[in-house]
């Protein structure tokens, strides 16, 4: 005889199927549940509340603040290679600023192509080179660093750190009278009062000491126009491939010099000892590796750290060439630096408030 459940079995039958469903989602998602609150005479037992470990944060704010922290370490090892970049060039001093300059423009290709391969970017330079626009302007910014680096070179081995530290600490003044001569950019009031103590400085220190700081403004405003180009092409271009591209362009003649210098007997590569061989191959890592770190840097910190991070670099050489390279320091001197200090903490703060500005609208 066949049994028929009647609606009282059917619904109880139900009722555990989705019992037993429930207990089964809960468990995956790892509560602990001894039953539901519909069941008659029990009671449920409540799940306890999820919580983080002490000492321990979400992944995601784990992740940015460490992304925070690598790219701030990599700003201030850019910057520290920069402000102690003039006892390396010292060391291969006798080498003399086109040979180190012809030096540094070869090896920083081979390393530069080096990790193009490696950390397979090479697509990238190649399109950069099929690019007649970005082409162009990296050919005019390869004249304009080639030409930052040879005063540079030249400013230390002759004994003038501190016109090249006064140099770079001018630098961002330079870049805001171009900001506004050739990109028609609004400044605030303060910009322009910092801009005056940085004229003050250059009258005082042509006054002063008697001639025109020209290496502090060669270096000013060459790697200003050249942050000018390269602003133009934006972020289209990288950090490695554009250097890679103006080592390529500027290769053939840094080569050739190398090898005439060579057939005239005058090359102090492989003739001035080992170490110094070594040193002049290292030129192109101590060339390329900060400008590595900076594009790290750039992409994992705010522009208001960066922009403060630049002037440990100068600082850093004001300190090697008074207390390493033992340079005079004239009251004049003192007077200079000190107006460009000034113009630089009021440059600070006005881009600051325009920051803050900004940000409120």
């Amino acid at each position: 005889m066949t049994s028929r459940r009647g609606p009282a079995t059917k619904g109880k039958v139900a009722y555990i199927a989705l019992r037993r469903l429930h207990i089964k989602r809960l468990n995956t998602d790892d509560e602990y549940v001894t039953s539901t609150p519909d069941t008659p005479n029990q009671q449920s037992v409540p799940a306890p509340a999820q919580t983080t470990p002490r000492g321990t944060e979400p992944s995601a704010t784990q992740r940015a603040r460490r992304s925070a922290r690598n790219g701030l370490l990599a700003g201030i090892g850019c910057y520290a290679i920069w402000g102690c970049i003039p006892i390396f060039f010292n060391a291969i001093g006798r080498a003399g600023p086109v040979e180190i300059l012809a030096h540094r423009v070869v090896w920083s290709l081979v390393f530069c192509v080096i990790i193009l391969v490696l950390s397979r970017r090479w697509s990238r330079f190649t399109a950069t080179l099929r690019n007649g626009r970005a082409l162009r302007t990296l050919a005019v910014a390869t004249v304009l660093i080639l030409c930052n680096w040879l005063v540079y070179v030249y400013a230390v081995t002759s004994g003038h750190v501190l016109d090249a530290s006064l140099g770079y600490y001018i630098n961002p003044l330079v870049t805001v009278i171009l900001a506004v001569l050739v990109q028609k950019e609004r400044v605030q009031p303060l910009t322009w009062i910092a801009l005056g103590f940085g004229a003050g400085a250059v009258i005082v220190l042509t006054v002063g000491m008697g001639t025109l700081p020209w290496v502090s403004l060669v270096l000013a405003f060459s790697f200003g126009f050249y942050g000018l180009l390269k602003s133009r092409i934006g972020s289209s271009v990288d950090s490695l491939t554009s250097l890679s591209v103006e080592t390529l362009l500027a290769a053939p003649f840094a080569l050739g010099f190398l090898i005439w210098l060579t057939a005239i007997g005058q090359s102090t590569f492989g003739t001035g000892g080992s170490l110094h061989t070594v040193l002049l191959i290292c030129s192109g890592i101590i060339t390329a590796l900060p400008l590595l770190f900076f594009g790290y840097s750039a992409q994992h910190l705010p522009l208001s750290t960066l922009g403060m991070l630049q002037y440990l670099g100068p600082t850093i050489q004001f300190i090697i060439a008074l207390a390493v390279f033992n340079e005079p320091m004239p009251p004049a001197r003192w007077i200079g630096f000190v107006l460009v200090w000034v113009a630089v903490v009021l440059a600070a703060v006005s881009a600051a408030r325009h920051s803050r500005m900004v940000n409120n609208r």
